[in-house]
């Protein structure tokens, strides 16, 4: 996959841009044209334009139908955006007549013919509809924005459980890695992507531009995967510190206090921030490419590089330990994180790092890692290599895991084996380090 030191207009974009808006504006005269013909008035109703898209044959009045509906789409308001989700999951659902009739014709006849026609009338009119929507310019973030509304409603509208996961499998074969462009983010990137980076930034807050430019200068890298519809918009990236040895604590990484004079002794590649920027891509597995893809790069860069760690937080554990353990017992922790830090001679810190290896390795949700991270990057085929006490002491890290983060080690030789030793085994590879804590 070629690596692109910035993010750069794809060749002939404007003749492409030009020919595609001349052929929507052709086809919204023959829409003119059509609608001024019919006995009825035009009908304003967004749905009433889905059904006719989705069953449209013509080409340019297609493409300007779509755009009509992207369009009243983004302007609808929160309650109308609701009910256009309850028309599109009671309006263009699954025909269940028609699949049981397909259904009985194929068991009569195992013929290609009625395999077809059951594989049809299996698939929603939803999926059809989006498909068709997506010949909109720019109607790809549309449709991930509208999947981030969905799954955000369907926290209290249930129902549109089966609209959210529509989307989601049009996604999974839209932003197929195939499709993805792997970048280096740099301070000659454009100025709107590196505005996104500093509002994306989900882990450790970019503090404005001069922020951002230390972040991207010297030992300091950044590395986002781009798709072609979203060409200044990033889906995922990561930021990398050049260290000598293993972090332990992430200010030093931040904050640059912690640099050696020798260059030499520079040794480590470490991955300390992670950002998904796409609510609506959740589930959409592209992170654990990038990881891979990035350890590739940064190799080739700094090939005196002997190890791949990370710096990682542990997002879930202090809800996990309040449940455990109750409220009083993580106020007790963060307070001695706070006050004391890592210099502390309180042997609660010991416990608590104890109980953290335990909850990372041996704490499951469906028969993997209840830590979000840590499922992320044990199933990559990372190793759980060590735990640190008062490695973050920002307001977010104290309350998410009492200002406890954790290293996992991405050992090239080791990965595939480690990757199926989880996934085939639940075993959660680890260092002796851990071993002992545990």
């Amino acid at each position: 996959m070629e690596v692109k030191n910035t993010v750069e207009p794809q060749p002939d974009t404007l003749g492409i841009s030009g020919l595609l808006h001349s052929v929507i504006n052709a086809g919204r005269d023959i829409l003119a044209r059509r609608r001024k013909a019919t006995t009825d008035s035009p009908s304003s109703d967004l749905i009433d334009k889905c059904k006719q898209l989705l069953h449209h044959r013509g080409e340019a009045s297609g493409l300007a139908l779509a755009c009509e509906v992207i369009d009243e789409y983004r302007a609808l308001d929160d309650p109308n955006k609701l009910a256009f989700f309850d028309a599109l999951s009671e309006q263009f659902s699954v025909d269940s007549e028609a699949v049981i009739a397909a259904a009985q014709q194929y068991q009569t006849s195992t013929t290609s013919e009625h395999l077809s026609e059951l594989s049809r009338a299996i698939e929603a009119p939803r999926l059809k509809l989006f498909r068709r929507m997506n010949m909109a310019p720019d109607a790809t973030p549309t449709l991930v924005k509208m999947r981030g509304e969905l799954l955000r409603l369907c926290k209290t509208h249930p129902h549109l459980k089966v609209v959210e996961s529509d989307l989601k499998q049009l996604f999974i074969s839209w932003f197929n890695r195939g499709f993805l462009q792997l970048s280096v983010i740099d301070w000659q990137s454009p100025a709107a992507v590196l505005e996104r980076i500093i509002r994306y930034e989900s882990v450790h807050a970019i503090k404005g531009w001069d922020d951002l430019r230390s972040r991207l200068s010297d030992n300091r890298m950044c590395f986002a995967f781009f798709h072609p519809t979203m060409p200044d918009d990033p889906l995922v990236f990561v930021e990398v510190a050049i260290t000598a040895g293993t972090p332990a604590a992430i200010a030093p990484i931040i904050e640059k206090t912690n640099e050696p004079d020798d260059v030499s002794e520079l040794d480590t590649a470490v991955f300390y921030s992670i950002s998904n920027c796409h609510p609506g891509l959740a589930g959409v597995s592209f992170g654990n490419f990038l990881i891979k893809q990035v350890v590739k790069e940064v190799g080739k860069r700094f090939p005196l590089i002997k190890r791949f760690i990370t710096l990682s937080p542990v997002p879930g554990f202090a809800k996990w330990l309040t449940a455990e353990k109750g409220e009083a017992t993580v106020e007790e922790l963060r307070t001695l994180a706070a006050s004391e830090g890592r210099e502390t001679h309180d042997r609660r810190w010991e416990s608590a790092v104890a109980v953290c290896a335990h909850y990372l390795v041996n704490e499951r949700q469906n028969n993997l890692a209840a830590d979000p991270v840590a499922r992320f990057h044990l199933g990559n085929g990372a190793s759980l290599h060590a735990i640190h006490w008062a490695a973050d002491l920002s307001e977010r890290g104290l309350k998410q895991s009492a200002g406890i983060m954790v290293n996992y080690l991405y050992d090239l030789d080791n990965i595939e084996e480690n990757h199926d030793a989880y996934f085939d085994e639940g075993r959660v590879a680890r260092s002796k380090t851990v071993n002992r804590l545990l």
